[in-house]
């Protein structure tokens, strides 16, 4: 499975802030908020990812990540001239998914739980569309999903006014190398925009479209606004301060997933000690060094 990580958009939301710098360059305490949905890929079994930037901040991307390598992964790099919705990721991506089924990743969200890579890890190649659905007190400010008892999809809705449900779904979907091809089939909605709800309901009415119920103990955030934006930084602050643990650490989840070595980890360290995230990288070899 291949990965699109959109980070495209103009960022009106974090006007002014985002007429300088690309949303998901801007800090999430003490990481680029780009880190945590790269995270959250590599979790789930992907490692070769496009990056779908603005024109203008494209060069900042590369300078921050590079083509991967140093991860153990592969990341290209494509332009969304114009923000065109969520579903066009497809149009800009079909090159680089290739043959493969995807993950797409919108470039603002944040997941974090116990157990989250084995709850979205999966088989390389899937039939149909899965994508996730959590529980929140505003479901009309996202996309929202209506279930059965037994978990069949009844509706899937974009920012409905009286939402059936109070499952909203996260930006994070997995396909079938079809949604390109329905992708391509696709017609602006009232807003303008190609919708990835009308992907997902293309997949809904076909009977292949299935939902993971995020777990209670998953946190979902979507750092698009100044609000939420603050509360994201301050919940990765309160995490990693009483817990001891990163969130969204990309160089610990590539050592964890076994994509770089030890002496990887130490070279990706070391310039870093004096802002202290490298003091923590370390720590991970030298409590391994004592596990052993």
């Amino acid at each position: 499975m291949r990965g699109i990580l959109l980070a495209g958009g103009t960022g009106t939301r974090l006007w002014p802030v985002t007429r300088a710098i690309s949303k998901q360059l801007m800090p999430v305490f003490d990481k680029p908020m780009v880190y945590y949905p790269l995270c959250t890929l590599v979790m789930a079994g992907v490692r070769e990812i496009l990056i779908i930037t603005t024109p203008e901040d494209q060069d900042q991307f590369r300078r921050l990540l590079g083509d991967g390598a140093q991860f153990g992964l592969r990341l290209d790099y494509a332009v969304q001239p114009r923000p065109e919705g969520i579903a066009q990721a497809f149009l800009i991506g079909a090159d680089f998914i290739g043959a493969e089924s995807v993950a797409l990743i919108l470039g603002d969200n944040i997941f974090h739980g116990v157990g989250l890579g084995q709850q979205l890890s999966r088989p390389g190649r899937l039939a149909g569309a899965r994508i996730l659905a959590q529980e929140v007190t505003d479901p009309a400010a996202y996309g929202v999903v209506e279930l059965d008892g037994t978990g069949n999809v009844l509706s899937i809705e974009e920012k409905p006014i009286r939402p059936r449900s109070r499952y909203a779904v996260p930006g994070l979907y997995f396909y079938d190398n079809r949604v390109v091809d329905i992708a391509r089939t696709v017609r602006p909605s009232a807003r303008r925009e190609l919708e990835i709800t009308a992907i997902n309901d293309h997949y809904r009415r076909s009977g292949e479209l299935f939902v993971t119920v995020l777990d209670r103990g998953t946190v979902w955030l979507d750092a698009g606004t100044f609000t939420s934006l603050m509360q994201a930084a301050e919940f990765v602050r309160v995490i990693e301060e009483r817990d001891g643990v990163k969130i969204g650490c990309i160089e610990e989840v590539a050592w964890r997933c076994g994509l770089i070595s030890d002496g990887q980890l130490r070279r990706l360290a070391e310039p870093l000690t004096r802002s202290g995230y490298g003091e923590y990288l370390l720590g991970l070899l030298a409590d391994r060094r004592v596990e052993r």
